[in-house]
């Protein structure tokens, strides 16, 4: 057994480090300041609707199993997986009939053809690439928190070197478009990069590893949506001992002067919070795991003698895009979409550039528009839908707060009323708007309200070259020892796998382990009661 940790934040990076450190022996804390666990995988309901108002694409199905394997149980017999078929569809403008995507490489390869004849040969050379780099960065990259150079010094890695300077030097729709001419397969090898929290154009080629995982590979849905995973998560590490406390806002994290190694001039002592009641209090640890956005943590929770990150430096983060995000209740069935629906604006680049520029997005934009009850009986009442739209915007707080029924401010409630529209017209839906039984919105304001992000990030940090892999904030503290960081803010990065994946670097950290491996994993015999 070992001293008190502490975890600050109750999304799946928190969730999931809480209940690691727990089954390694630790007694375990989580503080969370919201009533609810995941973070920014939130939930919503009314009127018999339920919407998850987060992640939504269940990619990488070996990582999630691969947590409750360690934590003894699995995937399979925590949650009810549907692999989806299609995978998703996508509309590539307003004119444009709409193309179902379909995973695994047969199908992929004869969409390719069909929307550039004679490229599924090329297609096939590019899937095979994109398949080799998801299997060298699972096995040599993702699991390192690069503490140690040795991990890139494997002679695997290095025989790969040459493919991989060129896939870090290349943007990923400079990759797609040396493969292809035509601009609906640029869009489908590139959007990607908004799960990366930045632009095609401006992600390194090394990400062609996502495709992989939607063409390739396959896209699952939990039956009850990610809110379903997120109660998995929490049975599975209440079961394990960890004490979890909602409603308890972490004020700082107190230190103590010490003699440590390298650079680290002092070491955790306690965490400082405050509870239900509004009373002050403040809890012991010897290990403290910051699982919420980095900028607070930095800026916010420690003195500034115990900052890795100068204000500087914190400012010049690429915090990623924003999000407007609608959830409506639909009267009426929409078999016009599919579980998960892409509509594409012919004008890609400058789409882009308005999101990472800060501009004013045009009244028609990329959208992305979810229907789980398409799948999901369970998540709207008979012969109705639930709508999820997400409109990726420029991270900016001042754009705005969303609300119920039309409450929130003006410029977001115009994304979402357009956004709406638009889906609506592109679908051939014409009285999708009329037809809104519930309402609410969120805006960039709210991402920097209730999750703490940086500039109102919806995701987090982007995977730019200069905020990727090595070059991304670490899992531990250089200066205060005793404090590690989870979250989509550092390695490996955004997303709920990744997440999942920085609680494993957090864990070897924590136990001194410094190789790029994943922790050994022993057979599940069974699973827990």
């Amino acid at each position: 057994m070992s001293g008190r940790a502490v975890v600050i934040g109750g999304g799946f990076s928190g969730l999931a480090t809480a209940g690691l450190l727990a089954r390694d022996g630790h007694p375990v804390t989580l503080l969370e300041q919201r009533e609810d666990l995941g973070g920014r995988s939130g939930r919503w309901s009314a009127g018999g609707f339920h919407f998850d108002t987060g992640p939504s694409w269940y990619l990488m199905p070996e990582v999630i199993d691969r947590w409750f394997r360690l934590m003894g149980t699995s995937a399979a017999h925590e949650l009810e997986l549907t692999r989806l078929d299609p995978a998703y569809r996508v509309w590539f403008g307003a004119d444009s009939d709409p193309v179902d995507v379909r995973s695994g490489r047969e199908h992929a390869l004869a969409l390719f053809e069909q929307l550039e004849p004679g490229s599924s040969a090329r297609a096939a050379r590019y899937l095979d690439s994109a398949a080799d780099t998801y299997d060298l960065a699972t096995r040599r990259f993702l699991y390192d928190g690069f503490a140690s150079p040795r991990g890139l010094l494997r002679p695997e890695v290095l025989a790969k070197l040459p493919q991989l300077l060129r896939l870090l030097t290349t943007s990923l729709h400079g990759g797609a478009s040396r493969a292809f001419r035509d601009e609906r397969i640029h869009q489908l090898l590139g959007y990607p990069a908004v799960f990366l929290g930045t632009t095609p154009y401006r992600a390194p080629g090394l990400y062609q590893l996502m495709s992989h995982l939607d063409l390739n590979d396959g896209v699952l849905y939990p039956r009850g949506g990610f809110a379903a995973l997120v109660d998995a998560m929490e049975r599975v590490v209440r079961d394990a001992g960890v004490e979890i406390r909602t409603g308890a806002t972490v004020t700082g994290i107190e230190t103590r002067a010490a003699a440590t190694r390298g650079r680290q001039r002092s070491r955790v002592e306690a965490v400082a919070f405050r509870g239900h009641d509004g009373a002050n209090r403040r809890l012991a640890a010897e290990t403290v795991v910051a699982a919420a956005d980095l900028h607070h943590v930095q800026r916010n929770l420690l003195r500034p003698a115990d900052r890795d990150r100068s204000e500087a430096r914190l400012k010049r983060t690429d915090p990623g895009p924003g999000a407007v995000l609608l959830c409506a209740g639909i009267d009426g069935e929409l078999p016009e979409l599919a579980h998960h629906n892409l509509l594409f604006t012919p004008d890609w680049r400058d789409n882009f550039a308005r999101i990472s520029g800060g501009r004013a997005l045009q009244p028609e934009t990329s959208i992305y528009a979810s229907r789980t009850s398409a799948t999901d009986p369970t998540a709207a009442p008979a012969g109705q839908e639930n709508l999820f739209i997400l409109v990726p915007s420029p991270a900016q707080p001042k754009r705005g707060h969303g609300a119920g029924d039309r409450g929130g401010d003006p410029a977001v409630e115009a994304v979402a009323d357009r956004a709406l529209d638009q889906v609506g017209r592109w679908s051939g839906v014409l009285d999708l708007a009329s037809r809104v039984v519930v309402r609410k919105t969120w805006g960039p304001g709210d991402f920097a309200h209730q999750f703490n992000a940086f500039r109102g990030s919806a995701l987090g940090p982007a995977h730019t070259l200069a905020q990727s892999a090595f070059f991304r904030p670490g899992n531990q503290s250089r200066r205060v020892g005793g404090l590690f960081f989870a979250g989509a803010s550092v390695r490996p990065g955004i997303g709920v796998p990744m997440c999942m994946i920085s609680a494993e670097i957090v864990l070897k950290a924590v136990r001194g382990d410094t190789s790029g491996d994943p922790v050994g994993l022993e057979p599940v015999v069974g699973v827990r009661p």
